[in-house]
């Protein structure tokens, strides 16, 4: 049986191969301006950039070192648009986030300024760094695309895309993410060591922060919401769909397990395998798109009966996936 065979019945409203073209090289072109700073992690580059072609937010978790808020950087001057970096301190205040409203005395009017939330790329660093309190104030601007201020909506720009790091051993005067913030992140990387030609690029000036500098912008705001919506449009057939859902039903029956993949999961998931079907010029997903990104887009969001654990929960989505019977009809 061909391995593409459970994804033959496609829909009528299939993106058009010119849309997925376009789109595939506008995240081509912006892997590899990535791969200009971030030497030697191609596959992370590439999971960065389908974690905001689906329409999501990315967590990069690493020791420092390792080029998180590089990648971060990068990835936000690559696609274009506005710009902030949260710099998360225990004594950040929500409002410093969403903004505030100030009374003017002479008109007798409110004016509403907005924080560093209102921009296309949002860099939060050492989010861990910040107060429950804090972290809260950013979950309506992750899953609504809008923050409230005084009873107020006020709508983000658009594209939206938070960007935040964390260095998942450092437990000094941290505050570990809310199990609802960790949910709304689309998928959680790690850069690794780099490898020793990396490294030796990274010694002799290529790569690194040098490259940042001139780092050019490869598209715009416009361009990626475009992407996105092109992206939204990659069929997934129902056998696809049940291989998720039958993924998803199999965290929460594991044994060390206590609570397992949402239904907000399953459709992160979904997304990110249909930004990587378009990345490989596929209007279709296959399981094996699903079957690669099982791990980044499901393990941070599970909670295991010793306690939530990285590398813990990236094993038991590798016994999961190989428990459920992949789609081949």
């Amino acid at each position: 049986m061909h391995p593409h065979a459970a994804v033959a019945d496609h829909a009528l409203d299939d993106p058009p191969s010119t849309d997925i073209e376009g789109a595939r090289r506008l995240a081509t072109a912006v892997v590899d301006n990535l791969n200009r700073v971030i030497r030697g992690k191609p596959e992370a580059l590439r999971l960065a950039v389908a974690a905001v072609l689906s329409g999501g937010h990315l967590l990069i978790e690493d020791v420092p070192g390792h080029g998180k808020t590089l990648l971060a950087k990068a990835l936000a001057r690559s696609v274009g648009g506005t710009f902030r970096r949260i710099q998360a301190t225990p004594d950040l205040l929500p409002s410093e986030l969403t903004g505030v409203s100030v009374f003017h005395k002479a008109s007798e009017t409110w004016e509403f300024r907005p924080g560093p939330l209102f921009a296309n790329v949002v860099l939060t660093d050492e989010v861990n760094r910040a107060t429950p309190r804090s972290q809260s104030a950013v979950l309506e601007a992750m899953e609504e695309r809008q923050v409230s201020v005084d009873g107020t909506s006020h709508p983000l720009p658009n594209p939206f895309v938070l960007i935040a790091t964390q260095n998942p051993f450092d437990h000094a005067g941290t505050f570990p993410l809310l199990e609802g913030q960790r949910d709304r992140f689309a998928l959680v990387l790690e850069l690794g060591h780099p490898g020793r030609d990396a490294e030796r690029d990274l010694l002799l000036g290529l790569g690194g922060v040098d490259a940042l500098v001139g780092l050019p912008t490869v598209t715009d705001p416009a361009s990626l919401g475009r992407a996105i919506a092109v992206v939204r449009r990659v069929h997934c057939a129902p056998a696809v769909a049940d291989y998720i859902i039958d993924i998803g039903a199999a965290t929460r029956a594991h044994r060390d397990v206590r609570l397992g993949a949402s239904p907000r999961a399953a459709l992160a998931l979904l997304h990110a395998a249909q930004a990587t079907a378009m990345m490989a010029g596929r209007h279709f997903v296959v399981p094996d798109d699903v079957k690669a990104l099982a791990a980044p887009v499901l393990a941070h969001r599970l909670m295991l009966n010793g306690g939530s654990d990285a590398v813990a929960g990236r094993a038991v989505v590798r016994q999961v996936v190989e428990s459920v019977a992949v789609p081949r009809a």
